[in-house]
């Protein structure tokens, strides 16, 4: 998700290069609210995902379910989500699931300081409250779509500078206001960030309190793995809770339909909605 978090749609009209990602961090180990409530089982999908700015018409993924994809990461809300999403209902995400799709709910909240990702950014002052209030938005929007406890979602986070301690400080009291609450509301944590900046902040951070434990790495190597390449401790995120944002911009066409989307490599979390 390249900028694409910064709003997906600019990224691919404005940079010309994106990737969506939302990588699920850490593992139980890091989900330390979760111990006093019983969790429906998590259902897990390994294979290649997708994901692209606007969820595709039911029709398209109809003829997009060829077996090279078995999920796909959709755009539930935030105030930095960058594409209207017309198809996207309650009554789309029955009928993909039927058809047997996997669904990955992303959700593009407020945006570092010291980022270019998105209009609204987080404000040290208010970090803590605004993850909070923007958890149970993005819990709301889950569940409007069918997306049941027990679902993980994504939270986007573009590109920053993780050297201004302040920013970084904030973005971290931001993620973590934002996964407690979801963990209140009984969704599991994921996150989605870059290997050089967002991701790595929470990958290397000492203090794992109330971090995602499902971690999406953009890492655009074209190696559909979310083991050779990974770049972080060996011991981190393990269990079916890596994925891998490894190609972007892909422009392909299957079943008569044409779709500009980025390739991942999925062993991690899916959306629960049977």
């Amino acid at each position: 998700m390249s900028s694409h978090r910064q709003s997906r749609k600019r990224r691919y009209i404005t940079w010309g290069v994106a990737g969506a990602a939302v990588v699920a961090g850490a593992g139980i180990a890091a989900q330390t609210s979760m111990a006093a409530t019983t969790w429906p089982a998590q259902k897990t999908f390994t294979g290649r995902a997708f994901d692209t700015c606007a969820a595709p018409s039911l029709a398209a993924m109809k003829a997009w379910n060829t077996g090279f994809y078995g999920a796909a990461a959709v755009y539930i809300g935030g105030k930095n989500r960058g594409c209207a999403q017309p198809n996207l209902t309650a009554s789309w995400v029955k009928s993909v699931s039927a058809v047997g799709w996997k669904l990955i709910p992303l959700y593009v909240g407020s945006q570092p300081s010291c980022g270019s990702g998105g209009s609204v950014k987080i404000s040290a002052s208010t970090a803590a409250s605004v993850g909070k209030s923007e958890a149970d938005d993005a819990v709301a929007k889950a569940a409007a779509l069918g997306m049941k406890a027990g679902s993980p979602i994504y939270l986007d986070m573009e590109a920053y500078d993780t050297t201004n301690t302040s920013c970084n400080n904030a973005v971290l009291t931001y993620v973590r206001a934002f996964d407690k609450e979801l963990r209140a509301k009984t969704y599991r944590a994921g996150y989605y960030g870059f290997t050089s900046s967002s991701a790595k902040a929470i990958a290397n951070v000492t203090d794992k309190t109330d971090l995602p434990g499902n971690l999406w790495y953009a890492l655009w190597d074209k190696q559909n793995t979310t083991t050779a390449d990974w770049p972080f401790g060996s011991t981190q995120y393990t269990g079916h809770s890596r994925a891998h944002q490894y190609m972007v911009n892909s422009k392909e066409t299957r079943g008569g339909y044409t779709i500009t989307v980025d390739r991942d490599a999925w062993d991690a979390p899916v959306a629960i909605t049977g």
